[in-house]
């Protein structure tokens, strides 16, 4: 852990070409990792276009090579834990042993609990919940047979076969953005993901620089040094919708380049870009990946 990289987070919304050619796309110019959505619809528009995140993730695997895959992040109302570990698993042999499993709680106000006719948990029982469903997952992307007694979730004997390529398994990230969930991410993580959405760049930085210093402790509360967790930072821009989805980040490579020393000098590790929803932007997109990574990249 500790190395630095860059990946892209590419929203299922477009027909299927599309979505292929901007997954080759992120590959070809150099990115570490490639990520899609998951949501039943596109929560902010449920008659939009929206495909299924873990189908699309082996659909992606077999247009890739080496680009490492993952979703920022999966909601855990969706499915049982035993049944995404063998999502993943299969996920991980289509794609060559290249699985990353983002996990998250989930959103309250999506409309996929309705529409799916589930629960729709409080943010306190979800993270309870998150917190038996890592340990589940864990066990039986590791393990041949796995068995978990919870106030949540209850495994008897579950079994996996075939493992995983990745030995011991697959990394999971966790997206983790307040006290409790740092502290699960701090205990069962090897990637930790956060995004922020304070108005401004300013006040984005000292939430980051907030949360970094949480988590540092918590590491060493579990004797756990703090260079073996993966420190992730998804760049969200709260006015791109209001901007018709232009990112304020590709402004310019420039602006790009000043954001990211800023996070990469608080200690984050790697950081995950939106693909450019707005086609003007794309050309920036693609300076920034041929000139301005490289540089932070040494």
């Amino acid at each position: 852990m500790g190395d630095r990289r860059f990946g892209v987070l590419v929203l299922p919304d477009v027909a299927w070409p599309e979505m292929e050619r901007r997954v080759r796309h992120v590959e070809e110019l150099g990115f570490g990792v490639v990520a899609t959505a998951d949501h039943l619809v596109d929560w902010t528009g449920p008659t939009k276009p929206w495909f299924e995140a873990w189908t699309t993730l082996a659909a992606m695997a077999t247009v890739t090579e080496s680009i490492r895959l993952t979703t920022l992040v999966t909601q855990i109302p969706m499915r049982n834990p035993a049944l995404l570990a063998h999502q993943a698993a299969t996920v991980d042999h289509i794609s060559g042993g290249r699985l990353e499993v983002g996990l998250g709680t989930g959103l309250t106000i999506d409309p996929t609990n309705e529409m799916m006719g589930i629960e729709n948990w409080s943010a306190a029982e979800r993270v309870a919940r998150l917190e038996e469903y890592v340990q589940i997952l864990g066990g039986m992307l590791s393990q041949p047979e796995t068995t978990f007694e919870g106030a949540y979730y209850d495994v008897v004997g579950a079994t996996t076969e075939p493992l995983p390529v990745q030995s011991p398994r697959p990394p999971i990230m966790l997206a983790a953005m307040g006290p409790k969930m740092l502290r699960i991410a701090a205990e069962h993580a090897d990637i930790w993901n956060q995004m922020s959405f304070a108005p401004n760049w300013e006040e984005q930085l000292e939430e980051v620089a907030g949360r970094m210093a949480m988590m540092d402790g918590l590491l060493t509360e579990r004797d756990r040094g703090t260079g073996s967790l993966l420190r992730s930072y998804l760049m969200f821009d709260p006015e791109a919708r209001a901007k018709g989805g232009a990112f304020a980040y590709y402004a310019s490579p420039d602006v790009f380049a000043d954001r990211a020393r800023s996070l990469l000098a608080l200690g984050i590790d790697a950081i995950d870009l939106y693909y450019p929803v707005v086609p003007e932007q794309v050309p920036a997109f693609e300076e920034i990946a041929r000139d301005v990574l490289p540089e932070l990249l040494r």
